[in-house]
């Protein structure tokens, strides 16, 4: 959320939405709910009698919502008793519902008034109706009564609102452009992956491009890892439950795990959600001395996660992944450099790509100690500690409560794409409690046992949802480095087909990722294609260039520019290659 203005002034937008909605279909919708986002707010309601709305309803929408914004009503806040809220929203069962769970959690009630509307809500809100100076409603979708398949499917209006017209219009024009980057329509005009029924929903398939695409960021991270000494592993997808439950994922994550059964035992295994369980395992496998430490051991193994059909979206929220995972075993007084070497190396892999981004210290929420294990006095060591990392690397953070694991205080990465959105991307974290939960240890100087700190780390994080990020950040147009197809031949004619195999030779043994288009069609549909298809360079090869011994060079974008030898052609691409350019 950009401010707390910000969220108070998009609360106020969607109690707005909800009283417009109450007085244009009296008695066809049953309020259930509707909170701010960091995008805007969304308000769910469930529909009477088959009565339906769509976004052909939205202009009739805005203008009731302007007039109550037009009258500049106050919002008043008012506490009431269970009981009082019982009364006033007899008819409706879901907010009946949340007034229960409050009422057994002994949380306070409040509803908001504007004139005679009201809603049961804790804000905030701003003053009034009229501070709303810009807003929009964007999209209708199905959405099931507090995200469980197992209620009711209720209908969702998504809006959003800003300070002023300006804000609105900039948010509305990333949006459209937005969808010409949509990863999952690049994702298929590119040939990168695609998802099949038979296979399962969540699990991507990956054509040779997209397979290529996901190699060359990968081996990025490793070539920058193995150079600090980190040690890449393997480990199984399975794992017995005893693992995950010395670890705590058990009972924290057991509803999201997928259950292996076997045919042979009563063993209760797991695919993994994560890799961290079985690292500790091959620290445990050998005797370990301080003078073995620090050890660093990355892995990129798949990784398994039971998600909600209904918030699967391409790429970005899949069943199948991996991680560029890193886990540190090392002493305390190593952690200090371990740290600022990882924020190092993710320094530069980001800079490869051109994201800008900052720090969010990851924290628990101190009001719900259930949700962490281990001892708040630790947590307070650890929080702090973080913190002074931040500080001294003279890292832009901001503060973000209730975000941290279940183990640990994160220092997570939020960077910023082309069209201005946030992606939370690498993370480290000081893991003081799974070395003491699987009694891990290595021997000191004193010849005392000691306990290791177990740092954990990612910094491209998931490369599935990376390569999401990348291809809606680069529109699909990748850096040479990372282009499935760096160069297309393209003869003017059959009778150049010869000369341009001769070429698509001498590329492909340099090591240039080419491709020869042989078609019959005409140059302007071959160049077309190239473009449509993102390739960085095309090479026209017609009499012109054979008689002089030269090619024309045509740039991604409609960028002529004009004949050079093959050689320097090559050498040129190499170059840009190697340096990782982004153009």
């Amino acid at each position: 959320m950009k401010s707390d203005k910000l969220k108070s002034l998009r609360h106020t937008a969607e109690h707005v939405l909800m009283q417009a909605m109450d007085e244009l279909f009296p008695g066809k919708i049953i309020k259930a709910m509707g909170p701010a986002t960091d995008h805007g707010f969304y308000f769910d309601f469930e529909t009477t009698n088959d009565f339906k709305i769509s976004e052909l309803d939205f202009e009739a929408i805005e203008k009731k919502m302007q007039t109550i914004i037009d009258q500049n009503i106050p919002l008043t806040k008012k506490k009431i008793t269970p009981q009082q809220a019982k009364k006033i929203f007899k008819q409706n069962p879901y907010k009946l519902e949340w007034i229960k769970e409050a009422e057994d959690r002994g949380d306070p009630l409040t509803v908001y008034y504007t004139g005679t509307f009201v809603d049961l809500c804790s804000g905030p809100h701003v003053k009034s109706t009229g501070e709303i100076k810009a807003f929009k409603l964007l999209s209708v979708a199905g959405a099931y009564w507090r995200g469980s398949e197992k209620n009711k499917m209720l209908t969702r209006i998504y809006g959003t609102a800003f300070e002023n017209q300006k804000e609105l219009t900039t948010y509305i024009h990333n949006l459209e452009e937005a969808k010409k980057r949509d990863h999952r329509k690049l994702g298929k005009s590119l040939d990168l992956f695609s998802f099949s029924d038979l296979v399962g929903s969540g699990l991507p398939l990956y054509s040779p491009k997209g397979a290529l695409l996901r190699r060359l960021v990968n081996q990025h991270v490793e070539e920058v890892q193995s150079s600090q000494e980190y040690l890449q592993v393997w480990t199984p997808q399975i794992a017995k439950a005893e693992l995950f439950k010395t670890s705590g994922h058990y009972d924290k994550y057991k509803g999201d795990m997928f259950r292996v059964v076997s045919n042979y035992s009563d063993e209760e295994f797991f695919l993994k959600p994560m890799n961290c369980p079985q690292h500790t395992q091959i620290y445990a496998s050998q005797p370990r001395s301080y003078k073995d430490l620090p050890l660093r051991y990355t892995d990129f193994a798949m990784l398994y996660r039971d998600e909600k059909p209904g918030e699967l979206s391409g790429l970005a929220r899949v069943r199948s992944f991996s991680q560029d995972d890193c886990h540190v075993f090392c002493r305390l007084d190593q952690v200090d450099q371990e740290v600022d070497t990882m924020l190092t190396m993710t320094k530069e892999i980001m800079a490869t790509y051109g994201f800008k981004y900052r720090y969010r210290l990851s924290t628990r929420d101190k009001s719900q100690p259930e949700k962490y294990i281990g001892d708040p006095k630790t947590w307070d060591k650890v929080e702090k500690w973080a913190e002074k990392i931040m500080k001294r690397n003279h890292i832009d953070y901001y503060d973000s409560p209730g975000e941290a694991a279940f183990y640990a205080p994160k220092m997570d990465l939020m960077a910023t794409d082309a069209l201005g959105r946030e992606w939370q991307l690498s993370t480290v974290q000081i893991d003081l409690f799974a070395p003491e939960r699987f009694k891990l240890t290595y021997t000191d100087s004193d010849g005392q046992e000691k306990r290791p700190v177990m740092l954990h780390r990612a910094i491209i994080g998931s490369p599935e949802r990376f390569l999401m990020i990348l291809i809606e950040h680069f529109a699909g147009a990748f850096p040479i480095w990372l282009s499935p197809v760096q160069v297309a031949i393209l003869p003017i004619s059959e009778k150049f087909i010869t000369q341009a195999e001769k070429i698509y030779k001498k590329l492909t043994d340099q090591g240039i990722r080419v491709e020869l288009d042989t078609s019959n069609e005409s140059l302007g549909k071959k160049i077309r294609n190239a473009e449509t298809q993102k390739t960085p360079y095309m090479l026209i090869l017609g009499q012109k260039e054979i008689d002089q011994d030269l090619v024309s060079i045509r740039q991604r974008g409609q960028k002529d520019l004009g004949q050079m030898t093959l050689a320097l052609f090559s050498a040129k691409i190499q170059q840009e290659i190697t340096d990782k350019l982004i153009f």
